[in-house]
Order: structure tokens, then C-alpha cells, then sequence
């Protein structure tokens, strides 16, 4: 039996309490302490919004976990009491839900990202100190807080700066795995805040050792269209964004949209300058923006009367959208502001459609490479929806046992992770693999040519293909049909090794890209968790008298004359795999204490993607341009 209840056991904890046993609730993802810094941050940007300040200074001490934020905007009342007997700036820092923005015929007409009067609370509970001062009319309050608990207070006349506050604080380990400030984090953050504010300017530094390690001073020029060209740079398909901005009363919308050669939605959604998520803003956007583009595209006859309007996701496929919405009466799903659960878009919705129809039909032959790049995703959508048919339909025919191409010999060891499969070209090297092999542990499968050139195909496509299908059941892969990529499960991965011998000349290293290309377009984990490997052949064999060595390549070679002295010896370049004998199959390409074999890893991916497009895909420009550059270092090597 469980244990019972007693009245001891409902307790009433104080916010204070509450805060610091339960610090998640409101800081959020506690492993490092970057959520006070954008709490006191974001109280600033208000500041700056309301028309106070555009200047915020912020310093970070890495030695002791000191953060410091001064902005210059109104300041507090100073010495202003309360019926409590807390001053203004005492309540504001330490009485949980107490705040200047709750009202919209308040101060920040209920626009402010600051809207729960939390933030700077839980940074008063969180720390093991708190230290805040601000100006206003040519005095200053200055409180310090110990624990979360209030120890100090002065008051003097103080008209060094004219108004603004100064909040510094110490965040405990207590309640943070790292009480460090996510530096990547918070750089992006103000990057896209000044964006946001466009006049702002955020100093931020960084203090080791009573030395500056950082600095970086942020600011906007040219607002929302700054943070777009950072994001899309040289991928941008269209020269003339669609940009807007809206006000009426309190509601202000500043939006810019563009479109990118990447094959994704990319939607950065703001509301009152703090970044979301999810909400009732971005689905209604993205309605507005559905409708209107299938709408002009109708008109202008490149969707044809029987065909079906294109999909959101057709219409968003390397779409780029940012935008800021400042609103009164948001809610939210908790003080992470991650999550809007409430929020008015009527001011909005037809302001963006008539601004995007404006933008149509100022950009036509823009709006005809969206469409063209909306179709296409179309096609390939549906393309995909029959790959995926396929896929389905494929496995209700398969039977329990595997049924691979007859020419597969296979092992028969049950430790799978031990076992390793050698793909090859033809009958004839395959024939001297099998002979040669150690069929417990090493199977074999011979390819016929070479592969299909997976570099610009479509997973449609290598459906119909017999020899990559036959690969991926031997290997245990498999096509997920929610992602349409393919994949495997450790535990259901039937080789740990799985090895593309070919001959060691320009045929054979064509056959092992191919083979590279297929993988790394379609399962790059195999890659990545190190599966794939390349059989190295040796060049050469040579007998000296009764005895014989193979060597790899002519650099080899060349040692090897340069150490045998004075005798003699006979050189013979190795046949290819199909012309080797059964037992020099078995000594240089399936001894595992003789042969050669090359792990295959990607150092850098998108250097590697970008060089597999270069020299797999269908560009030919980039292609001549490799070889023009390259063409000097060209020479055999048999690895």
C-alpha cells in the first residue's frame, strides 16, 4: 500500500520558494543560464520600442559568471512607495506578476514582449545575487538582492545619466548546469533584435581574466531585409523581394518574403520581437499566401483550368519569410513566449493580400520563376507520393524470408555486425571473390557495369533501378515512407562492412563514385557511422627468385628498387580483378591480414555534397571549371 496523505502534505509555497524548487516552470531549459540575460534583455528592447534609449551595453564576465545590462530608457520612479512598502523598483524585481505592460491603455499600450511580469523576477530568484540601479528625474534608487531575498536599498540625488537602468546579477549553480551565457546563442539573438529595431544598438563584451576576449557592437540599417540577406545570401532566386510594413493604431506588421533555391520552407516568425513557433499568426499567414499565389497564378493561365491549386507545401518550397507582428492581448502558452495561443490577425489578413497582390503584378517575371519552382515541387511531390505507393506496395509482396538476386552469395555467419559484403563488377571478378572468400563471414554480389548516376535522381527513379534495389535489401536498408529516404536499423543492418572492390584504373575508381554518389545522396549515415569501405588492389607483383611481395602502388615500387641492392627481380603489373588467380584473389583483396582496405569518411559534408554536384551532377560549368583548376595535379594512383 502506498503512503497516505496528511494535511502536512499540501503545502503553499511563496513565489520565491516555488520559483527556485521549480526553476524549469519559468526559465525553461536550465542547463545553461541564458534565459535571464534575454528576460532583462528583452525588458530593454521594450524600453527602446516605446520610444526610450537606443542604446543597450551588455557585459559578461566568464570568470565569475557575471551579467550586467544597462539600457537608458525611461528608468524607474525613484522612491516611489507602494502600499506594501516595497518601492517601485523593489516590487518590479522581486513580487511575481508585477509589471508596467499588462494594460493596453497602459505606458506600452499592451505591445511590449514583456507582458507576464515574471522575467525580472526569476532572475532575482535564481541568482545568488542581484544588484539593480536606475535614473530618472536626477536621482537614483539602487537594491540588492541575496538569494532572492531583498538585503539594501540608497537613494540619492544623481543626475550622471539622465534615465535608464543598470540590472547586474550572478546566476546560481544551483539551479544552472552551467551558469555561462550560450555566447552563439545570444550573438544570433541580438543580430536578429536590432534587425527587428531597426535604430537600436546592442554593445556586447566579454570579460576573462579583467581582459575584453569579445566584442561586437549590433545594429541595423536596413531592418528585417539585413537579417534576409544574411540568411539566403548567394542562394536568393528572386531580385526584388516583397516587403511590408503596416500600421494601424496599435497593431504594426513588418514583413519581407523572398524565395531561395532550397527545397524547404524557412519561416522566422515574430511577435512583439520575441521569436515563436507556433500560433494561430503563422497558419493564417501561410493561408493568406496559399491562396493568393494560386490565385494569381490562375489568372495568369500557368495553372490550367483542369488542374488542382497547388499545396502550401508546393508554394513554400524554398520560400524565406520573416516577419514582426506587434499586437496587443497576446497570449501565450507559458513565459518562454515559444507558443502564441491567442492573437487578433483581422488588422492584418487583408493589409497582406493587397500588398502581395501589388507585388504580383509589379513583378510578373519573378512571380513566373516561383511558379515554375512551385510546380516542379508539385511533380516531384506527386512523383514521390507514387514512389511511396510503390514502397508500400512492394512490401505487402515480400515475402518473410529474403529473396535477393540470385547472383548474391551471401554468408551464413549469425553475427551479422562481423559478417561483410564485397560489391563488385561482372561475373568474372565476382566468380574469383567467391572461390576465394571465407563464406562464414564474407559474402559477395556482383553489379552489371555501372551503377546509375544517382547524383540528380529522384528516389522514384532508383525504384526502377534493379541493381541499387538489390543493393539496399541485401544490405537491410530500407525506404521510410513518412521521410521517402532510405535508412536501416542498426540491430537490422546485415554486414559491418560493406566493401566496393573494383580494378584499380579509371574505370574501376568511376565505378567506386558511382557506388560513393548512390550512398551519399541516399543513406550518408553509412558513411557517416563508418560502413563503407574501398578495396585497394595492389599495382604490382614481384618475385624475387622463388618468393613474391605485391606492392600498391609506383611510389611503393620505387622504394622497393631503391632498398633490394643488387638482386635481381621481375616486376608484373596485376590484371584486373577477373584476370587474377583464385589465390591472388585471396591474398590481396580477402586475407583481412593482407588486404587493403580504406575506411571511406567525410571530413566536411558540404564540401563533400558540393564537390559529389560538381563532379556527379548535371552541371557541366562548374565541371570544366574543377578540371581547368585541378588538371595540373591529375596522375595515376591506384588507391
Amino acid at each position: 500500500m502506498g503512503k497516505l496523505y496528511t494535511k502536512d502534505s499540501i503545502e503553499s509555497l511563496a513565489p520565491l520558494e516555488f520559483t527556485r524548487l521549480r526553476p524549469q516552470v519559468y526559465a525553461g531549459d536550465c542547463t545553461y543560464s541564458t534565459q535571464l540575460l534575454v528576460e532583462i534583455v528583452s525588458n530593454s528592447v521594450d524600453e527602446f520600442r516605446n520610444g526610450f534609449g537606443n542604446l543597450i551595453k551588455i557585459e559578461v564576465n566568464n570568470d565569475n559568471s557575471t551579467v550586467s545590462v544597462q539600457d537608458f530608457g525611461q528608468g524607474f520612479l525613484v522612491n516611489e512607495v507602494r502600499e506594501d512598502g516595497k518601492t517601485v523598483l523593489e516590487a518590479a524585481f522581486s513580487v511575481l506578476n508585477t509589471s508596467g505592460k499588462y494594460r493596453e491603455d497602459g505606458t506600452y499600450e499592451g505591445t511590449s514582449l514583456g507582458s507576464f511580469g515574471i522575467g525580472s523576477k526569476i532572475t532575482t530568484f535564481l541568482s545568488h545575487w542581484l544588484e539593480v540601479q536606475t535614473w530618472r528625474d536626477e536621482k537614483s534608487e539602487f537594491i540588492k538582492f541575496e538569494e532572492g531575498v531583498f538585503k539594501d536599498r540608497v537613494i540619492r540625488d544623481d543626475a550622471r545619466i539622465p534615465s535608464g537602468t543598470l540590472v547586474k546579477w550572478q546566476p546560481s549553480e544551483e539551479f544552472f548546469t552551467h551558469t555561462t551565457i550560450e555566447l552563439n546563442k545570444v550573438t544570433d539573438l541580438f543580430n536578429t533584435i536590432v534587425c527587428l529595431c531597426p535604430g537600436l544598438r546592442i554593445n556586447l563584451s566579454v570579460v576573462e581574466g579583467n581582459k575584453e576576449t569579445y566584442v561586437n557592437s549590433f545594429y541595423s540599417e536596413h531592418g528585417l531585409n539585413d537579417l534576409v540577406d544574411e540568411a539566403v545570401k548567394d542562394k536568393e532566386l528572386i531580385t526584388n523581394r516583397f516587403s511590408m510594413n503596416f500600421t494601424e493604431g496599435k497593431n504594426k506588421l513588418d514583413m519581407v518574403l523572398t524565395y531561395t533555391s532550397n527545397y524547404s520552407l524557412t519561416l522566422v516568425p515574430y511577435v512583439n520581437t520575441g521569436l515563436t513557433e507556433k500560433g494561430p499568426h503563422i497558419t493564417q499567414i501561410k493561408t493568406i499566401l496559399t491562396r493568393e499565389l494560386n490565385k494569381f497564378f490562375r489568372d495568369k493561365k500557368w495553372i490550367k483550368d483542369k488542374e488542382e491549386n497547388l499545396t502550401g507545401d508546393d508554394l513554400q518550397e524554398g520560400m524565406y519569410i520573416v516577419f514582426n507582428i506587434t499586437a496587443p492581448n497576446i497570449g501565450y502558452d507559458a513565459q518562454v513566449k515559444s507558443t502564441v495561443t491567442k492573437i487578433d490577425m483581422t488588422p492584418f489578413a487583408q493589409s497582406i493580400a493587397d500588398n502581395l497582390q501589388v507585388w504580383f503584378n509589379n513583378n510578373e517575371k519573378e512571380l513566373k520563376i516561383i511558379a515554375d519552382k512551385a510546380i516542379a515541387a508539385k511533380k516531384a511531390r506527386e512523383a514521390a507520393k507514387n514512389a511511396r505507393e510503390r514502397v508500400r506496395e512492394n512490401n505487402k509482396k515480400k515475402e518473410k524470408a529474403l529473396k535477393f538476386d540470385s547472383k548474391l552469395a551471401d554468408c551464413y555467419s549469425k553475427d551479422r555486425g562481423q559478417c561483410e559484403i564485397y560489391i563488385t563488377e561482372g561475373d568474372s571478378a565476382s566468380g574469383n571473390l567467391k572461390s576465394a572468400r571465407n563464406n562464414e563471414f564474407q559474402a559477395v554480389m556482383p553489379v552489371r557495369g555501372k551503377i546509375l548516376n544517382t547524383q540528380k535522381a529522384t528516389l522514384d527513379k532508383i525504384q526502377k533501378n534493379a541493381e541499387i534495389m538489390t543493393m539496399i535489401d541485401a544490405f537491410g536498408l530500407y525506404i521510410d515512407t513518412k521521410t521517402m529516404k532510405v535508412t536501416y536499423d542498426k540491430d537490422s543492418l546485415r554486414y559491418g562492412k560493406i566493401i566496393i572492390e573494383s580494378d584499380a584504373d579509371v574505370d574501376g575508381a568511376h565505378i567506386k563514385n558511382l557506388f560513393y554518389t548512390f550512398i551519399w545522396n541516399f543513406c550518408p549515415q553509412l558513411i557517416e557511422d563508418g560502413y563503407i569501405y574501398a578495396g585497394v588492389p595492389p599495382l604490382y607483383k614481384v618475385t624475387i627468385g622463388k618468393e613474391y611481395k605485391y606492392i600498391k602502388n609506383d611510389e611503393e615500387l620505387e622504394k622497393f628498387k631503391a632498398t633490394i641492392g643488387d638482386k635481381k627481380y621481375t616486376v608484373n603489373r596485376m590484371k584486373g580483378l577477373g584476370e587474377m588467380s583464385v589465390d591472388e584473389t585471396e591474398e590481396t583483396l580477402i586475407d583481412p591480414n593482407n588486404r587493403i582496405i580504406k575506411q571511406i569518411t567525410v571530413e566536411d559534408a558540404a564540401a563533400a555534397d558540393l564537390l559529389f554536384d560538381q563532379l556527379m551532377g548535371t552541371g557541366v560549368t562548374a565541371r570544366k571549371e574543377f578540371i581547368k583548376l585541378h588538371s595540373a595535379e591529375a596522375e595515376y594512383n591506384a588507391e
